[in-house]
């Protein structure tokens, strides 16, 4: 992937079977994660953030749960998420390939990288 910005790009692996690319402007970033250690035996630990998300799915399967819900995703879903609420994934397929949006910039996701 080149776009020309390779100075705001980050690739990262984040745990085995999950990998990170970062691209980031100064108010928008963009993550594309490749799970490729699905389908998990029980969700993610729930988390939940300052910054406004949107989550397009590319590729796979998966339970999203935000807040009290679940909702049943595959490719083409997208869903959003609203600051502070608390979420997580539960891969269902293989492969799962999420791009998640978020404003402001997760700064947390830079600390030491830039």
């Amino acid at each position: 992937m080149s776009s020309g910005n390779e100075d705001r790009i980050i690739r990262e692996k984040v745990t085995p079977g999950t990998e990170r690319t970062i691209v980031y402007l100064k108010n928008l970033m963009v993550t594309v994660y490749d799970f490729t250690n699905g389908p998990a035996k029980s969700p993610d630990l729930p988390h939940s953030h300052p910054h406004e998300q949107i989550t397009y799915v590319a590729e796979g399967e998966l339970i999203f749960f935000k807040g009290k819900n679940e909702f049943h995703l595959s490719k083409g879903d997208i869903i959003s998420i609203p600051s502070g609420v608390p979420h997580c994934i539960q891969t269902l397929s293989g492969h799962v390939k999420l791009i998640d949006s978020f404003s402001p910039v997760r700064k947390d996701f830079l600390m030491d990288k830039i």
